[in-house]
């Protein structure tokens, strides 16, 4: 079977120990996380767990049937990947002195991100899109030094126009 790329949104009862329990049947069966994200809904009693991972859609089933059956679990289905808008959020900081500032501003302004601080030796810039995204503007800043850098996993919802 062809392996692929799947993007699982688990729905689960926002309390301890769920996360762990999620993640710790990927580890049981040795098997690797591309990304993975969690947050609140607007039920502040669940949360949502987005999963990317490679894999076969036999390998998406069995996980998904796992997933099932562990207590905490609400709902988990799969998105599909290219029906799906996917996005992460990057906070970096660069050294920049002030010569350097006009062309991290231009980077920074392509790629839709934004300067959210500037000091007489830095600046933090914040960036959200898809993966190419993030890891193009990495790719143009790293020239500058990059002095901290915090990144999210992916979230995903699935598109409703693909019907139309």
């Amino acid at each position: 079977m062809e392996i692929k790329r799947h993007i699982l949104s688990i729905y689960v009862k926002n309390k301890a120990g769920v996360m762990s329990q999620v993640s710790g049947l990927f580890t049981r069966r040795a098997y690797n996380i591309d990304s993975i994200a969690v947050g609140a809904t607007d039920n502040p009693k669940q949360s949502v767990i987005t999963i990317i991972l490679k894999g076969t859609k036999d390998d998406l089933v069995q996980f998904r049937t796992q997933l099932l059956k562990l207590p905490d679990i609400l709902e988990a289905k799969e998105i599909p990947y290219h029906d799906s808008i996917i996005r992460e959020l990057l906070l970096l900081r660069v050294t920049a002195d002030s010569k350097q500032r006009e062309e991290i501003f231009g980077i920074v302004e392509v790629f839709g991100g934004k300067i959210d601080e500037i000091t007489l030796d830095s600046m933090l810039i914040e960036v959200s899109g898809d993966n190419r995204r993030i890891n193009s503007i990495l790719s143009m800043l790293k020239k500058f030094e990059i002095k901290e850098m915090a990144r999210t996993g992916q979230v995903a919802l699935e598109l409703s126009l693909k019907d139309i």
